[in-house]
């Protein structure tokens, strides 16, 4: 695996306790974490046996020299209190157990996919309660391994010595690149990112395009640049993945790369990206069709259905190219085509609403009126305002913006909930708030007095207060109740954009 070329810039940490000798959680185990390295048993064999792992310092430190001391979780087990405490300014943690007696054990897990597994770090530090005390600590692991799995996380884990039973904390990490909310969301979606394939979690194609848009936002807004590194391995690892050149035969999942490149693009300069992207932008082209509905992209090159999603995509798609091709002509023609069909389409509804497509008749079919529906519209309005300058356009973007941001069927209690919204973070509909946001968020930047931003921030707030964990990861329901997920990135993406759009007003 390619070692990342340098280490991320110390976001959200001090070194002004540097030399501070920090001994514990209380003063009844003090004496115990003084002596905890000294004399603690050797490591079980298959964890001496992992690669240390080497940050700012390597791992198994004696904890009396880290230099911070911070717990953000604990968990009981039979009366004894099982602890994490991290050293932000370390990048590293340690587990303790206070109130048990000899015998018992404690260790740290460490995972670097959000928790998901941790068969390669666990029981890291593993050590017992000595005969003669009530108290004991592991040694100090790293949170993240930079140089290869990636963005880590640990947790304190414990079993008493006359029992079955483990117990463990929840999942936390250290502030490094954790300043702001934001810039925490955005290290706990990279913790989803595979190194290996260049997606992130399950792996999904069009979802991954979004998480990837998410993050180099972020990257801008925030300043932090630590994860720009995902920009060029993604494109390298998965530019002659499918179709080549992020095309396949859904033509929306095109256009969710083509932005993804367009942003990428802006964050870098690198004209591979925008040539990508205009592959992209003329891969769609090649499937707008005038025999059916008079117009429009089709939503697969292999059906006949046009839907609301994939020409809003091309709409915004071949207006940012224009914004950044020198001397275009042809991508703004297309932009207005695409707008002059879709105003007309029928797909957006008597409450400006916009339903999910065309039927068979070219009429609307009345279909739900998914959020992203309501969102990328904007954005590709704004673009569309930006190349040509027509206010109109960000008139009838006002206008669909009012009805989508009070429409109470979308937005019950004042807070955005996607029509179904289920309790999972998987697969296609989790993604769809992001885009929402996103687009909202661009159009808010492009008006004078940021009309949106109050209702951006309730939605960051509420999210903020009611769905996040303390590892920085949000479940579905921004107005709670936190639900705990098993996999998926969408969730998470769609919490940063959110965040992102917050904060860029």
């Amino acid at each position: 695996m390619t070692a990342q070329p340098s280490a991320p810039p110390p976001s959200g940490r001090t070194r002004g306790h540097l030399g501070r000798r920090v001994l514990g959680s209380g003063a009844g185990i003090a004496l115990a974490c003084l002596l905890a390295t000294r004399f603690a048993p050797a490591l079980p064999a298959a964890a001496a046996e992992q690669a240390a792992v080497c940050d700012i310092r390597c791992d198994a430190q004696d904890p009396a020299t880290a230099t911070s001391d911070r717990t953000p979780v604990t968990t009981t087990l039979y009366g004894r209190t099982v602890s994490l405490h991290l050293s932000d300014n370390d990048v590293m943690g340690w587990a303790s157990i206070d109130g048990g007696q000899a015998g018992d054990e404690v260790w740290l897990d460490r995972s670097f996919d959000g928790g998901k597994s941790w068969s390669s770090g666990s029981r890291l530090g593993a050590t017992k309660i000595p005969s003669g005390s009530t108290a004991w600590r592991s040694q100090m692991y790293n949170v993240d391994d930079w140089n290869n799995a990636g963005v880590g996380a640990l947790r304190a884990c414990a079993r008493a010595g006359d029992r079955a039973e483990i117990a463990c904390t929840g999942w936390a990490r250290n502030n490094r690149n954790a300043g702001t909310r934001s810039t925490a969301a955005a290290t706990a979606l990279m913790m989803l990112y595979d190194r290996d394939t260049g997606l992130f979690e399950s792996n999904g194609w069009w979802t991954s395009a979004n998480a990837l848009t998410a993050v180099i936002d972020n990257s801008r807004i925030s300043g932090l640049g630590s994860y720009k590194y995902a920009i060029a391995r993604t494109y390298d690892k998965n530019i002659d993945a499918q179709g080549g050149d992020f095309t396949n035969e859904y033509l929306d999942d095109t256009g969710w790369w083509g932005l993804a490149w367009i942003a990428a693009y802006d964050a870098t300069g690198d004209s591979r990206y925008l040539n990508t992207a205009r592959a992209d932008a003329d891969h769609m082209h090649d499937y707008w069709t005038t025999g059916q509905c008079g117009g429009g992209v089709l939503w697969n090159q292999n059906k006949t259905y046009k839907n609301a999603i994939t020409n809003e995509l091309y709409l915004q798609l071949t207006a940012a190219l224009h914004n950044r091709v020198k001397g275009d002509t042809t991508y703004l023609q297309r932009a207005e085509d695409e707008w002059a069909w879709f105003q007309k389409s029928g797909m957006i509804n008597s409450s400006h609403l916009i339903n999910d497509g065309l039927d068979d008749n070219c009429a609307n079919n009345g279909q739900q009126t998914w959020t992203y529906n309501q969102g990328v519209i904007l954005g590709g309005l704004a673009e569309l305002h930006r190349a040509t300058g027509d206010n109109a356009l960000l008139t009838t973007a006002r206008q669909l913006a009012d009805a989508s941001t009070g429409a109470q069927a979308l937005n019950p209690d004042g807070i955005l909930r996607e029509p179904g919204e289920s309790d999972a973070c998987g697969g296609d509909g989790p993604s769809f708030k992001g885009a929402y946001v996103r687009g909202l968020g661009k159009l808010d930047v492009a008006l004078a007095g940021h009309p949106y931003s109050a209702y951006l921030d309730r939605q960051a707030a509420a999210a903020g207060s009611k769905d996040v964990d303390p590892l920085g990861m949000y479940g579905p329901h921004w107005n709670g109740p936190r639900t705990t997920v098993a996999s998926g990135h969408g969730c998470q993406h769609s919490a940063l954009d959110l965040l992102n759009a917050a904060q860029a007003d």
